[in-house]
């Protein structure tokens, strides 16, 4: 068993559904105060300058609940490839290669971990999907576990759409209170509302819909946690516990290693101090050699 050093070691940071690799950035600084490195990722059709629907920031939004959204053509191996570059790029100068997903960010690095094993060290869910025990994230989504979640409303039929759509711009503060609710509720009392400005309003519809398999021998071999985030409405702990368990039985002999921290579904933006922490030493963990 060997111990990686922080020298020789990089997190490759993985976003979840309508956010983008901004959403890192307080976390990233934290890491690299600790001497880590990390890389964080827009996925296709994410990230600042990534395409909006053409009334989005206009009065009224006109169009927004009907326009075919620029994202209908993404796919799952699409977001595959982003993260499979960037493990290349990150095998190519650091030893220890560390993975990190979060929520529907976990069908992209599942996928990638799975068609190239040999790029990743250590594998982390951050309150995110696994498809072991079932392929679609709209399985779980839509599991009986996860029945008391906040549910935030789609804008206009997805699959007309191709892509899930919200409006975190939405002049309804009812509307945008769902959304906060979802991702952070445990933001601070007073805070700004400038976490509606950096959440994209597409998420391409496949990364819900197509199924990701992965096997024991390829996925199932790679050292795995799951952070489990024990306040977050929007991917209960139930249903969290639930990926988990299932992916256990699939892989009995090589199962998660499980951590806890408190709070709801984005702690890199309410607690990016802890959220480091928690990384380095589960980046730093001893593993054991593959």
């Amino acid at each position: 068993m060997t111990r990686p050093t922080a020298a020789e070691t990089v997190l490759v940071l993985v976003h979840g559904a309508w956010h983008g690799a901004v959403h890192w950035s307080a976390t990233q600084r934290a890491l690299a105060e600790r001497g880590l490195a990390t890389v964080a990722l827009d996925l296709p059709g994410s990230g600042l300058d990534a395409p909006v629907p053409s009334g989005y920031f206009l009065p009224g939004q006109p169009g927004f609940a009907t326009e075919e959204s620029a994202l209908t053509d993404v796919t799952m191996q699409d977001n595959a490839d982003v993260v499979l570059g960037a493990l290349a790029t990150a095998r190519t100068r650091y030893r220890h290669v560390v993975l990190v997903a979060h929520s529907a960010g976990g069908s992209a690095a599942s996928a990638a971990a799975e068609q190239a094993p040999h790029l990743v060290d250590h594998l982390v869910y951050l309150s995110a999907f696994v498809p072991a025990g079932r392929p679609r994230f709209a399985d779980y989504v839509t599991a009986p576990e996860n029945s008391h979640a906040v549910q935030i409303p789609p804008i206009g039929d997805p699959a007309e759409l191709g892509a899930i759509r919200i409006n975190p711009l939405s002049p309804d503060p009812a509307h945008t209170d769902v959304i906060r609710r979802a991702f952070l509720n445990d933001l601070a009392p007073g805070s700004a509302d400038v976490w509606r400005q950096f959440l994209h309003p597409d998420h391409p519809y496949s990364s819900f819909t197509t199924p990701v398999l992965v096997t024991p021998q390829r996925w199932g071999r790679l050292p795995r946690t799951y952070v489990r985030l024990t306040d977050d409405l929007a991917l209960p702990p139930s249903t969290q516990d639930l990926m988990v368990a299932e992916a256990d039985r699939v892989v009995p002999d090589n199962p998660f290693r499980v951590h806890a921290l408190p709070g709801g579904h984005s702690p890199f933006v309410t607690r990016p101090v802890e959220l480091a922490a928690l990384l380095a030493e589960i980046a730093l963990a001893r593993t054991r050699d593959r």
